[in-house]
């Protein structure tokens, strides 16, 4: 099994800056890809960004990319999402997700991912 615990969430005015952070514990973590999803008040999860287990590849969604970076810590676990330039329609929870074997997908979708985080809220006012 393997446990997700994400922080970093809060309120926020448009135009600035938040980090979430999740750190992910368990079973044998050796080969693993992280990213975060989000969900809109009303609308369906949807991706974000992820990132390789080694930090050798990225992706993100086009509505985040070049305001939002993924980097991850792999000696502890844990992925980062710097969050810029925030705006009202980022509003959401973000969701800390984990496909448990290094398996790379530039897009994913939710059947893609093994593992959840419970989510952290991000309001972004305007």
């Amino acid at each position: 099994q393997v446990q997700l615990v994400e922080s970093g969430g809060g309120l926020v005015q448009a135009g600035g800056s938040l980090r979430l952070s999740c750190a992910a514990s368990g079973h044998a973590l050796s080969r693993y890809n992280m990213g975060w999803f989000r969900q809109a008040p009303g609308k369906e999860r949807e991706f974000v960004a992820i990132i390789r287990r080694t930090g050798a590849s990225t992706s993100y969604s086009d509505s985040v990319k070049g305001r939002f970076t993924i980097t991850i810590d792999n000696a502890k676990n844990t992925v980062y999402l710097q969050m810029n330039r925030l705006k009202v329609e980022d509003t959401a929870v973000y969701y800390c997700a984990l496909r448990y074997d290094g398996a790379w997908f530039i897009q994913p979708k939710e059947d893609d991912i093994d593992y959840w985080g419970k989510g952290t809220l991000v309001t972004v006012s305007s």
